[in-house]
């Protein structure tokens, strides 16, 4: 498996895939191509479809400035590789084509070519399966965030307290705007009212409401085009950074619970990456709201004393009870149903490693086969349900204030 750096980015929304990762595929492509006169993209699939709601074409096109750069939409060519393919093209001052490159967002940011391994591509990671990790752990006596520290090194927690950093700054920028996201949805933002309701609400039912503040505050900042961090992707970085943030405020947490917590969180998300997918537009949204709930979930039983069974069973259970889900952003839009999603998510992550405390561990479907299911769900389901606004909710039209 990748390192935790390859999963844990920091970057604008308001999606990894659509955003992040042509953004990273246009940096590179231009250094490369710094004396070209024009270049031209023809952006594929999902990537074609549900572009300009994701403003594909505009970070392209910034990143290629000053140099002009044409977009073209071609929806009707999917690769094999993944649907999300770009297709570079350079030329010089006589129109003539000097280079060109295709390349694939496949998740998370993340940015590859077509005959590059998608699994195992950097094996900092030995250990590519939870019941291996386990046998692991139990063998020499660790704990999961021991493994992530066996493989990545001590250095890894200086990488996890800037995510840390980064994802309280996504919360309290958001906590504290108003008004309405762009485009035409007119989506209003709601963490700051969330968050007033709540604050003085010192039950059970003010400690919720603070963790739906604090996770539609990254939902909506990523919305906006802000900065955030993929966990393990934009579409779904509300729900680790919301829930974290309302646990370390209702418990007190020390900042090295906090990042061994990260470190667990990062290593479902990493297995959930390499053992089928963590991208939208390859596997729904099971593959993004449902892995961040998965990866809340453990790091949640963990900072609530869970035992290594425990945490298994809380990332097993909030992964399964997603499996199916679809993705069908109204619009284009990382808005609608995606924020709400989040909020939602982050509760039933919680609940997800509440119920797993009241149990011993034991379970009948592990986390492995609960992974192999979703990937193999994201095969099956259609391509309307899979990023690309031709089905579910995308189809119909809504009024402004939602």
């Amino acid at each position: 498996m990748d390192t935790l750096k390859e999963l844990f980015k920091i970057g604008n929304g308001p999606s990894s895939s659509h955003t992040m990762g042509p953004e990273r595929a246009a940096k590179k492509f231009k250094e490369k191509n710094s004396t070209a006169e024009r270049f031209e993209v023809e952006l594929y699939g999902s990537l074609a479809l549900t572009g300009k709601g994701h403003l594909t074409d505009w970070i392209i096109v910034e990143t290629m400035k000053p140099t002009p750069t044409d977009i073209l939409w071609k929806p009707e060519v999917v690769h094999r590789y993944h649907t999300n393919g770009m297709l570079f093209k350079a030329f010089d001052k006589d129109n003539n084509q000097t280079d060109e490159w295709l390349v694939f967002s496949v998740g998370g940011g993340t940015i590859m070519e077509h005959y590059q391994e998608r699994k195992g591509a950097q094996a900092v990671y030995k250990l590519n399966s939870m019941a291996e990790i386990k046998k692991w752990c139990e063998e020499n006596q660790k704990e999961l965030w021991e493994y992530v520290v066996e493989s990545e090194g001590k250095e890894i927690f200086d990488f996890l307290k800037e995510i840390w950093e980064a994802m309280k700054e996504s919360v309290e920028r958001g906590i504290n705007k108003t008004g309405v996201l762009p485009g035409t949805l007119k989506y209003p933002r709601k963490a700051s009212n969330f968050y007033r309701k709540a604050r003085n609400n010192h039950g059970r039912g003010g400690f919720l409401g603070r963790i739906f503040a604090y996770t539609l505050a990254v939902s909506e900042e990523n919305g906006a085009g802000g900065k955030v961090v993929t966990a393990p992707t934009c579409g779904a970085c509300g729900v680790v950074p919301g829930l974290l943030y309302a646990l370390k405020e209702e418990y007190d947490l020390q900042e090295e619970e906090v990042l061994k917590s990260l470190a667990i969180a990062g290593l479902i998300g990493n297995l959930i990456k390499e053992n089928a997918t963590i991208s939208g537009a390859e596997g729904g949204c099971q593959a993004e709201v449902g892995s961040a709930c998965s990866m809340a979930a453990a790091m949640a039983c963990f900072l609530l004393g869970g035992s290594l069974a425990q945490i298994e069973y809380a990332a097993e259970m909030a992964l399964e009870h997603h499996l199916g889900l679809t993705c069908d952003p109204v619009g284009g839009y990382v808005q609608v149903p995606c924020i709400e999603r989040n909020a939602a998510a982050a509760a039933r992550a919680l609940d997800a490693a509440g119920y797993s405390l009241y149990t011993d561990g034991s379970h009948r479907v592990t986390f492995d086969q609960v992974v192999k299911t979703m990937g193999e769900t994201g095969k099956d389901l259609k391509e309307e349900y899979k990023e690309t606004s031709l089905g579910g909710l995308a189809k119909f039209t809504f009024n402004a204030e939602c």
